[in-house]
């Protein structure tokens, strides 16, 4: 009797066992962070092709599944696959080709580093970026006297670190045709006494770009598995590409369908009259990997180089407001066009002067149409009676570190009084419910544990200015990680999908070395990624 006893106890328990639904992955012991409505949070996970099946508060989650990989995490943290919101993920590629002016302190630098990669690796026509005059004891844009001596015979562009100003040489200036009587709209050929600096803003660097050698397929390809590989290091497993031709969004296709790119990418289309023709007309392009959808128009330029279109003149600049790259009547032509398809509008707009013509024109573009989720990408510097229009439906999409980046100068450029309106990132959520967040690298670092720590502490690493920067426009840690997930997700149309940890959704998600909502806040910039799950998949 007592052996059958036995014998049934382990037919029991078997069947129990056998019972139970297998998975890929359980997860126990986690400090997780789901990101859902209610920003629960969890200890355990189960996770089985390349979905999450279920999330518990207790590890009670071994009771119902099983798997051949149960990871005990010991207390670490858990958050969902970090998504950039505004990016130049094949541009952050593209530069680990060219030369690094990232960080330069001085113009004899910049010189420097050129010489260096061209010693290293010769090229017949110079390419690079990162400089930024603002950084220098000499803040003035740069000349190129130096350059021209340096190399008479090889033609050279050098693009400002927020991509809205190219330094060229003679040689590059000769090969495109450019004189001091050459002249563009939507820009500025910056001269001194009458003559051509090599500077310059915007619209005329088009002029440079027909000029400067395509990179090849092999270069392509190889910029954007570079680029894959320093986003992922950092928890990213999504980026929205500011600005894409089809060409680059189909190699991005082709190669994630190859399984040799993994990372998912929301693709914005560059506003070029071919690259609208064909999407426009296609409609939405959707994979588990890529979504298309999207236009990407330039509103104005930067301010840092004065390009951002301001309605009053420049504090620092006598008559100067910038200007618009896109004309007023263009913008609101392509609003009614792209309107009138299912792709989203995402303009570019600095400037308390573009921020009101983008916004005008959405409203007017958007009457009757519900649901649409237009986004303002910056939307840096807005006067405060336009803060309104976000209260429409219209996603501001921004980038804190560009509030830390500018600190230093923002107030010269715009004056004490119209600052205020600028990197008002808290009042921008209040209007429009919520903000995507997001670094736009290369003009920024890649880094999302920075974005984070700008959002919240609006200080640099050095803690200045005591007390933070506007901090009346901070974020909680709770906003900005769902401004770095959901809301993100949301702004793409994908919040169904991905954004935060909940069953049904794709596994992508982050472990972190410390603890972000509650670890000490200067200690955030040095976070560590040290997993990272792309459905279901270690790819760090």
């Amino acid at each position: 009797m007592k052996f059958s006893l036995l014998t049934l106890f382990g037919a029991l328990l078997f069947i129990s066992c056998d019972s139970k639904e297998e998975v890929d992955l359980i997860i126990q012991n986690a400090n997780i962070y789901t990101v859902d409505a209610a920003f629960s949070k969890a200890s355990s996970m189960a996770v089985a092709d390349g979905k999450i099946i279920a999330v518990s508060e207790s590890n009670d989650l071994v009771n119902k599944y099983k798997s051949r990989k149960l990871w005990d995490l010991q207390g670490k943290t858990i958050v969902p696959g970090l998504i950039d919101a505004h990016c130049h993920f094949y541009g952050l590629g593209l530069t680990q080709q060219v030369v690094d002016l990232i960080g330069t302190k001085s113009f004899d630098e910049v010189l420097e580093r050129v010489e260096a990669f061209q010693r290293e690796k010769p090229s017949n026509f110079i390419l690079g970026r990162g400089w930024d005059q603002n950084d220098w004891e000499v803040k003035e844009f740069p000349t190129k006297e130096k350059l021209d001596v340096m190399f008479p015979d090889t033609p050279m562009a050098l693009e400002r670190v927020d991509g809205h100003a190219y330094l060229v040489n003679q040689k590059a200036l000769d090969l495109a045709g450019i004189t001091e009587k050459t002249e563009i709209d939507g820009g500025e050929l910056v001269k001194l006494d009458g003559k051509l600096t090599g500077v310059l803003v915007d619209n005329p660097m088009g002029l440079i770009d027909a000029v400067i050698p395509q990179p090849d397929k092999k270069t392509q390809i190889q910029a954007l598995k570079d680029a894959e590989k320093l986003c992922v290091d950092y928890g990213l497993t999504t980026v929205n590409d500011a600005g894409l031709h089809r060409e680059t969004i189909e190699l991005i296709d082709s190669l994630q369908g190859s399984g040799d790119l993994n990372i998912r990418v929301y693709a914005m289309v560059s506003n070029t009259p071919e690259n609208l023709d064909h999407y426009l007309t296609k409609g939405i392009v959707k994979t588990s990997k890529l979504n298309v959808r999207s236009v990407k128009v330039y509103g104005d330029g930067a301010l840092g180089s004065r390009g951002a279109a301001l309605r009053a003149p420049y504090s620092d600049k006598h008559d100067h407001f910038g200007a618009m790259v896109t004309p007023v009547d263009k913008i609101e032509e392509l609003a009614n066009r792209i309107a009138a398809t299912a792709y989203q509008m995402n303009t570019h707009a600095i400037g308390d002067s573009a921020n009101i013509v983008v916004l005008r024109a959405y409203k007017n573009a958007l009457q009757g149409k519900e649901d649409r989720r237009w986004k303002v990408e910056h939307a840096q510097v807005i006067s405060e009676t336009d803060f309104d229009y976000f209260e429409s439906g219209i996603i501001p999409s921004v980038q804190p570190t560009h509030a830390t980046s500018d600190m230093y100068w923002a107030e010269d450029r715009l004056g004490p009084e119209r600052v205020q309106g600028a990197y008002a990132f808290k009042k921008l959520l209040d209007k429009a419910g919520i903000v995507a967040l997001g670094t736009d690298f290369p003009v920024e670092k890649v880094s999302p544990f920075l974005t984070f720590y700008a959002a919240v502490a609006r200080q640099d690493l050095e803690k200045y200015p005591e007390g933070g920067f506007q901090m009346k426009d901070a974020l909680t840690r709770e906003e900005t990680l769902r401004g770095m997930t959901i809301w993100a997700a949301y702004s793409n149309f994908e919040e169904d999908e991905k954004g935060s940890l909940e069953p049904g959704k794709m596994a992508d998600f982050v472990v972190l070395s410390d603890d972000i909502m509650t670890m000490p806040v200067d200690g955030i910039p040095n976070l560590k990624a040290e997993k990272v799950y792309l459905g279901g998949q270690q790819v760090k």
